[in-house]
């Protein structure tokens, strides 16, 4: 796992190395300032980070600062008794959310669950098409519809037919247009409702997909889907195709929820789970003896 996060943050621990180029037993404010803007940290973090710290400082003390944007306290999900667990995925187009949907559809097979997909994007065809190629390929249900249809009658029809044949979890894609906010938050709030209606509870998890490539700016995109129908955790993608790794600590201090996953490529077996300690060591590996 510890190598797998060494390769996912690669090229941000090669935009660190431009900062430090050796390796030392102690930095100095100046130097963490410049290195965790080189890695896209937000201003107002990075100065919470050094408000609290001796003009110079050693590997433990910049540990414990950037841990500590982890400390929040997250409403993580329990199991589910009465399956199948519901995982809504959102997020705009582009962040790479059809292809996450397929990895943990894979993730969930690899640990011997019965995964159902429902494609509830049904404002762009491609989407549709999309995921249903990735059913294919894993050799998984899918409950689709054609373009323009009614997404919320897709969300319905999922997870009753998930229910009746003992299904462990169903994944439902979702529109991600934020150009027409407005509609697209009614859509999904409907889509919400629906779940529920048809089981109780449901979805029991509403995950948000954001594009680690666009860094420190995804939040933006993260408060909105919030405001629409409240978030319970998130995925981050293409961290292995950018130096912005360290808008992973903004997104948790801005956030305040739980990174699941994040994605470290283009197969389906790329999807591991985020774990902060790796994540911050990774970093810090780069920068101290």
């Amino acid at each position: 796992m510890f190598n797998i996060f060494k390769k996912v943050f690669r090229k941000t621990n090669e935009a660190i190395k431009e900062v430090v180029p050796h390796k030392k037993k102690k930095i100095t404010k100046d130097e963490f300032e410049d290195i965790l803007l080189e890695a896209d940290v937000n201003y107002e973090l990075i100065e919470k980070f050094l408000d609290d710290m001796p003009n110079e400082f050693d590997r433990a003390t910049a540990y414990n600062a950037l841990i500590s944007v982890f400390q929040y306290k997250a409403n993580w999900i329990h199991d589910v008794e009465d399956k199948p667990f519901i995982d809504m995925i959102v997020g705009v187009n582009g962040a790479g959310k059809t292809t996450t949907i397929a990895k943990l559809a894979r993730y969930y097979q690899k640990q011997g669950q019965k995964v159902m997909l429902g494609a509830g994007d049904t404002f762009r065809a491609a989407a549709i098409e999309q995921l249903s190629r990735w059913a294919d390929k894993l050799d998984i249900p899918i409950v689709a519809t054609r373009q323009g249809h009614d997404p919320s009658a897709v969300v319905y029809d999922t997870i009753s037919s998930a229910t009746a044949k003992g299904f462990d979890h169903v994944l439902i894609d979702t529109a991600g247009r934020l150009h027409t906010q407005t509609n697209l938050g009614e859509e999904l709030k409907k889509m919400v409702r629906i779940a529920n209606k048809a089981k109780d509870g449901a979805p029991h998890r509403k995950m948000l997909i954001l594009d680690g490539t666009q860094g420190s700016s995804s939040i933006n995109q993260a408060k909105v889907f919030n405001e629409m129908i409240g978030i319970d955790g998130i995925i981050i993608t293409k961290l292995d195709g950018t130096a912005k790794g360290g808008s992973v600590l903004s997104i948790a201090d801005e956030l305040q929820m739980p990174i699941y996953y994040i994605g470290t490529g283009e197969q389906p077996d790329d999807l591991i789970e985020f774990k902060a300690n790796e994540y911050v060591n990774t970093i810090l590996d780069e920068i101290f003896i």
